[in-house]
């Protein structure tokens, strides 16, 4: 995507009306809907034969029960990394944004669809994706942070927050490495030290990155 190019995208939504509202809000918006489907099948179909900027999908679409649609999503970022992914819920499923997040937290979103229908952050949220970055809808951060204490950023190192914001802005280890001019061993040594600072274990059920990230966004939002 060049810069005034319109935003492409896929919509997978098997409710055909909440479909439909939201193919005409983003085209309002000005972004492309280059297809619409109702199923997870179709949906793998199409993002193959037109490349979006980014799939917005249901978490639970047919065919078969559970999370349909979010095993598709997963299946897209592995195969296309340039494509991202914005997982809409009816309700919060947590669990399912660290599945979504396994393969890096670059150009990937979760949201409630309650937040969706015709305001301006839905389209700033698949904007944000498009670009490369990463959105979590606030009960999702909440559930994951749920029972931590509040972030103290300010005790990390110079060089432990920057690495922590190019996390933030969805850059694996290796891209840091790039930026920074250090090596992958390094980086990994820094994150190790903001998990540690951070009082972020690495427990069975704990997606460390995540957590590191989402902490990040809050003492951003709380400075605000």
């Amino acid at each position: 995507m060049t810069a005034g190019e319109a935003i492409r995208v896929v919509i997978a939504e098997d409710h055909a009306l909440y479909r439909e509202l939201l193919v005409e809000h983003l085209r309002h918006q000005g972004v492309d809907v280059v297809a619409e489907t109702a199923d997870a099948v179709r949906l793998r179909q199409a993002v193959r034969a037109t490349r979006p900027d980014v799939a917005i999908v249901d978490i639970r679409l047919p065919p078969g029960p559970g999370p349909t649609g979010l095993h598709a999503a997963v299946e897209i970022r592995r195969a296309d990394p340039d494509v991202g992914v914005l997982l809409l819920s009816q309700y919060v499923e947590a669990q399912f944004f660290t599945t979504l997040v396994t393969d890096g937290l670059r150009k990937v979103g979760y949201l409630l669809k309650e937040r969706v229908s015709g305001t301006d952050g839905f389209v700033t949220a698949v904007r944000r994706i498009a670009a490369g970055g990463c959105v979590v809808d606030p009960e999702i951060s909440a559930r994951l942070l749920h029972g931590r204490p509040e972030p103290a950023l300010a005790g990390l190192t110079d060089r432990q927050a920057e690495v922590l914001g190019l996390m933030a802005e969805g850059l694996s280890n290796s891209a840091i490495a790039g930026r920074l001019g250090i090596s992958g061993s390094t980086v990994e040594t820094h994150a190790r030290a903001v998990y540690q600072d951070l009082g972020i274990a690495d427990e069975k059920d704990t997606h460390q990155r995540v957590l590191a990230v989402l902490m990040y966004w809050r003492a951003r939002q709380d400075r605000a």
